[in-house]
């Protein structure tokens, strides 16, 4: 690794801890030549995943629009945005785990959905609704009647 001082190219790793739960590596080292001490992070490569939308449009996997949409969903009740953080990040985690590297909003939504179905049933009906696109009240009892059935 090059030092960022001196610019020599080798160094020696003085200590090594995971952050990020894991998913990243932070390593302490010290320049061979001018023995100063830096720090640098070892994360894995990823591929970017592509979401396919229901009109056809694609764009990147955004992690923050999925914890978005949760956070609308769970106003104004009893849920930590640490629930919330975890299955976003449990969502990514899953959507880079499968070969294709494209995946359909659908599939996001359904993902995020049977998480939040196991969370917080309100937070899930309005998910849903808003997911789903309920055109009127019986396709919203439908889906009540889905849950109560679940019971």
């Amino acid at each position: 690794m090059k030092c960022p001082y001196c610019g020599y190219n080798e160094s020696r790793v003085t200590d090594s801890r995971p952050v990020d739960e894991g998913s990243s590596i932070r390593r302490r080292r010290e320049c061979l030549s001018c023995a100063r001490r830096f720090t640098t992070y070892e994360t894995i490569e990823s591929l970017p995943v592509v979401v396919i939308k229901r009109d056809g449009s694609r764009q990147s996997f955004d992690r923050q629009k999925v914890l978005g949409g949760m956070l609308r969903a769970c106003e104004k009740r009893p849920v930590p945005v640490s629930s919330l953080e975890r299955i976003a990040a449990e969502v990514e985690r899953e959507c880079q785990g499968v070969m294709e590297r494209e995946i359909r909003s659908e599939d996001i939504g359904e993902k995020v959905m049977r998480r939040l179905r196991d969370l917080d049933q309100v937070a899930y009906v309005r998910f849903a609704s808003v997911y789903r696109q309920f055109k009127d009240i019986d396709t919203f009892l439908e889906e009540l009647n889905k849950l109560l059935s679940e019971r």
